[in-house]
């Protein structure tokens, strides 16, 4: 079983991030707590995630703070960030949210079905992406082998390689239809750019076999 996605929820309030993980319990994810930004910042030292939920109202490092340090850096900066935060914030913080390079921006107290559905397209697309990594991994090992026709296993790598590929590319279809019907913006550039991949690996694929 390949390992499950894990989502990185930061906020000072313990209260809040019991709330976030009950809200999120139903999902094939694997939350991770942080009560700060510093803590926040030292979980994705070592921690692969697929999504950041950060408060914006932090003692200390607040979340924007937090969020232009993680973008700083070459190994997380890719990684989609939905800010949190109280209805009455300041006028601009949503601004100060998407200048910070945050995907989305959602205020308290927020529909649990909607943050559900975009977390749940998140980790779709972070998961695809990963698949798609493997794949490309696997058509560049079979291009540099270059055996000669009929020479080893290429009888089965490439069905095995074709079969995996339509698998995520159905996938690509199903994450478009939520995105659809959730009408949320900030998964067009995201699906823009997992399509093209796909499509690249797709055109790889068909000159090779």
């Amino acid at each position: 079983m390949p390992d499950r996605a894990k989502i990185l929820l930061v906020d000072d309030r313990e209260e809040n991030l019991i709330a976030l993980e009950a809200i999120l319990s139903s999902l094939d994810l694997v939350p991770v707590r942080a009560r700060s930004g510093e803590e926040a910042l030292k979980a994705l030292l070592n921690t692969e995630f697929a999504l950041i939920l950060l408060d914006v109202r932090m003692p200390g490092m607040d979340g924007f703070e937090t969020a232009a340090h993680i973008k700083r850096r070459e190994r997380t900066r890719n990684i989609p960030i939905i800010f949190l935060t109280v209805v009455d914030s300041a006028p601009d913080y949503a601004f100060r949210g998407y200048a910070a390079g945050a995907v989305d921006y959602l205020t308290k107290p927020f529909d649990p079905w909607v943050l559900r559905a975009k977390v749940s397209v998140f980790t779709e697309l972070y998961n695809m992406n990963k698949r798609l990594t493997e794949q490309s991994a696997m058509l560049r090992d079979r291009v540099s082998a270059e055996l000669p026709p009929g020479a080893g296993d290429q009888g089965t790598i490439l069905p095995e390689l074709s079969r995996r590929l339509t698998a995520v590319e159905d996938e690509l279809g199903r994450a478009r239809e939520l995105a659809r019907k959730s009408q949320d913006p900030a998964l067009a550039g995201p699906l823009a750019d997992l399509a093209e991949r796909v499509a690249h690996l797709r055109s790889g694929f068909d000159a090779l076999s």
